[in-house]
C-alpha cells in the first residue's frame, strides 16, 4: 500500500497517512462528531482494523458529548469503568494528577473477561513538554514469533488481575491522589483467565492478549510464570512494532485495543498536567486457538460493557 490514500468514494478529502509498516496512521479531511457521514465513518472502521492506532489533529471543537456521540458511531460505549464509578457517566479522564500516569505496558481492562473492542482519547491538558503516547501491535508480535513459539503461546492461558495496576507498580512515593485512585481502582476484585494468544473478532487476525494485569501464566511455577510472561511480552515491546504520537491540543486517537498494547511516556515534571478524556467502545469475550473462551474468575462485568453484542468496528 501507498504511503498516503485517498478514502474509496473519489469526491471526499479524507486521506490516510500511514506511520509505520506495522502499526499507525493519521486520518486529515475529517470534523469528528455524531453527525459523520456513513462512507467517513466506514473509512474509519477500515483504517482501525488495518493500522491497529489512527489519529486526528485540530478537534478542539470536540466536547464530550461530541467525544461521546462520535463513539457511538463506531460500536456501545461502555461505562468508563469497571471499578473507578467516581469517574463520570460517559468517560474516564486521564489525569496526572489522580493516578493517571500509566507509564507501564498494557492492554485496557483486561482483568474483565469483556476486554473493550476500542478506544477513543482526547487531549484536555497538556504539559509544556514530553506527555506522549507510544502503541504497540500485539498482531505483528505474534505473526513475527518463529514456528515453535507460535505454538507454545497458542496453547498458554494467563490469568489478569485489578491488584495489578500500573499505577501501584510504577509509583513509587504515591501521593494522596494516586493513593485514592488505587483504593477505588482496587474496590472491587477482578479476575479474568484469558488465552495468550486470541482470534481477533473482526478480522480473523490472531494477536497476543498479555500486558501488565497478567497476575501468571495458567498451571506454571512462578518463575516460569514470569520467564515466559517475558519473553512474550518482550517480543510485543520491540521498536519495530511500535508507534509513538506527540499530543497537540485537539487531537484524538483511537485504537484497537483487542489488537495493541499502549504506554504513556512518564516524562514531565510533577508540577505539570496532563490530562485525556477516554471512551471505550464494548467488546466481545476473547477466544483462544483452540476456540476456548475466556473465563471469568472472580467478578461480574455485565454493568462494564453490554459484552460486546454490537460489534460494529469492522
Amino acid at each position: 500500500m501507498s504511503l498516503a490514500y485517498a478514502a474509496a468514494d473519489p469526491t471526499t478529502t479524507v486521506r490516510v497517512v500511514k506511520l509505520g509498516n506495522h502499526i499507525g496512521a493519521q486520518i486529515s479531511g475529517v470534523r469528528l462528531g455524531g453527525d459523520l457521514d456513513k462512507a467517513t465513518v466506514a473509512t474509519i472502521r477500515a483504517a482501525l482494523n488495518e493500522h491497529k492506532v489512527i489519529f486526528f489533529r485540530d478537534q478542539q471543537h470536540l466536547s464530550e458529548d461530541g467525544q461521546y456521540e462520535f463513539a457511538q458511531l463506531l460500536g456501545s460505549p461502555t461505562t468508563p469503568h469497571p471499578t473507578l464509578t467516581s469517574a463520570g457517566a460517559k468517560s474516564l479522564d486521564i489525569d496526572s494528577r489522580y493516578g493517571g500516569r500509566s507509564n507501564v505496558w498494557h492492554t485496557d481492562v483486561t482483568f474483565v473477561d469483556r476486554v473493550p473492542r476500542a478506544s477513543i482519547l482526547r487531549a484536555v491538558t497538556l504539559p509544556s513538554y514530553g506527555g506522549s503516547t507510544t502503541w504497540a501491535s500485539t498482531v505483528e508480535a505474534y505473526n513475527a514469533l518463529p514456528a515453535p513459539l507460535k505454538l507454545l503461546a497458542e496453547n498458554l492461558r494467563a490469568r489478569h488481575s485489578n491488584t495489578y495496576d500500573y499505577v501501584a507498580e510504577s509509583a513509587e512515593h504515591p501521593d494522596a491522589g494516586t493513593v485514592a485512585y488505587r483504593r477505588e481502582f482496587e474496590s472491587t476484585y477482578f479476575e479474568t483467565e484469558h488465552p495468550v494468544v486470541h482470534v481477533h473478532p473482526d478480522t480473523g487476525e490472531r494477536a497476543l492478549l498479555l500486558g501488565c494485569f497478567v497476575k501468571e501464566i495458567v498451571g506454571l511455577p512462578g518463575s516460569e510464570s514470569r520467564a515466559l510472561f517475558r519473553l512474550f511480552q518482550d517480543r510485543v515491546t520491540r521498536l519495530e512494532n511500535t508507534t509513538r504520537w506527540n499530543w497537540e491540543l485537539g487531537d484524538v486517537a483511537i485504537w484497537d485495543n483487542l489488537a495493541t498494547q499502549h504506554y504513556a511516556v512518564d516524562d514531565y515534571d510533577a508540577d505539570e498536567r496532563r490530562k485525556l478524556t477516554r471512551i471505550t467502545l464494548a467488546g466481545p469475550i476473547p477466544v483462544g486457538v483452540d476456540g476456548v473462551p475466556s473465563t471469568a474468575i472472580a467478578g461480574n462485568a455485565e454493568s462494564y460493557s453490554t459484552g460486546g453484542t454490537r460489534t460494529a468496528v469492522s
